[in-house]
């Protein structure tokens, strides 16, 4: 692999991606969407994609635009409730969605990227989450079509007490997209405050991880302390600008004097 890994445009970097290909996408709410790369996806047309994020977007916003032009069949998330397009094609029968608990998500991409195929959490035992029943796809005229397995579960008593932990798969992808602040030519990265929360697992569970930088430098120009995610996890780098787009999901202004909170 050359220690160059940067391309010229957002479209060269997702040229190959084909149709049904597995796509491991960052972001936390709309922060750290790579939004230069879905667009460059959309025009360039794959369909049929089974993406793990976080959340989908807005409906104008993000994977958003994915979903809206019909190219994701399965999204895999934990948080859906910003997109009203999600929501109607998931309970008309047009969206197959697994919902797995926002830590364990990011630890089965983590999980992925660190070579571990499987892990225990304490997360979700007692619940539809270890039990199954979690409805998956519906029909058109909204019944349950699918829902999910029961996982299983096991009593360990290594933390100082017997506990039930419920096993969780990982999750590899063929491709990873991201959106970092900087990066340097050798593909080591650095996010920006919440767009930490999903941006290194989810480089980390692509086969191929390309990543969108804001801003692109010279290896040696970050200081190693400061590598979110080292260039071992990435292949290919194109720089964006620093003018994209960064909305706000919901913003909220306090009413009043700071003497009345």
């Amino acid at each position: 692999m050359t220690m160059d890994k940067t391309v010229t445009t957002a479209a060269e970097a997702v040229a190959d991606i084909p149709d049904g290909a597995r796509i491991a996408v960052g972001g936390f709410g709309l922060s750290g969407n790579p939004v230069r790369l879905i667009d460059a996806l959309l025009e360039q047309g794959a369909g049929g994609l089974s993406v793990v994020s976080n959340n989908c977007g807005t409906d104008d916003f993000g994977l958003g635009v994915l979903l809206h032009a019909r190219r994701i069949a399965k999204m895999t998330s934990s948080y859906v409730g910003e997109n009203r397009e999600f929501a109607r094609q998931y309970l008309e029968g047009e969206l197959e969605l697994e919902l797995v608990p926002q830590g364990t998500l990011a630890e089965k991409l983590r999980a992925a990227g660190a070579g571990i195929p499987a892990f225990y959490t304490r997360t979700g035992v007692g619940s539809q989450v270890a039990d199954g029943g979690i409805p998956t796809r519906y029909t058109s005229d909204g019944q349950v079509r699918e829902q999910s397995p029961p996982k299983e579960v096991r009593r360990f008593a290594g933390l100082g007490e017997e506990l039930d932990y419920v096993l969780e798969e990982s999750i590899a992808a063929d491709f990873s997209l991201v959106h970092a602040a900087r990066g340097d030519r050798h593909g080591n990265l650095v996010f920006n405050k919440a767009s930490r929360q999903f941006g290194p697992p989810a480089a980390m569970a692509g086969r191929v991880c390309v990543a969108e930088v804001e801003e692109l430098v010279e290896p040696g120009e970050i200081d190693p302390d400061q590598v979110h995610l080292p260039g071992v996890y990435v292949h290919r780098v194109v720089e964006v600008g620093t003018d994209v787009e960064k909305p706000i999901e919901k913003r909220t202004v306090s009413t009043g004097s700071a003497s009345d909170r």
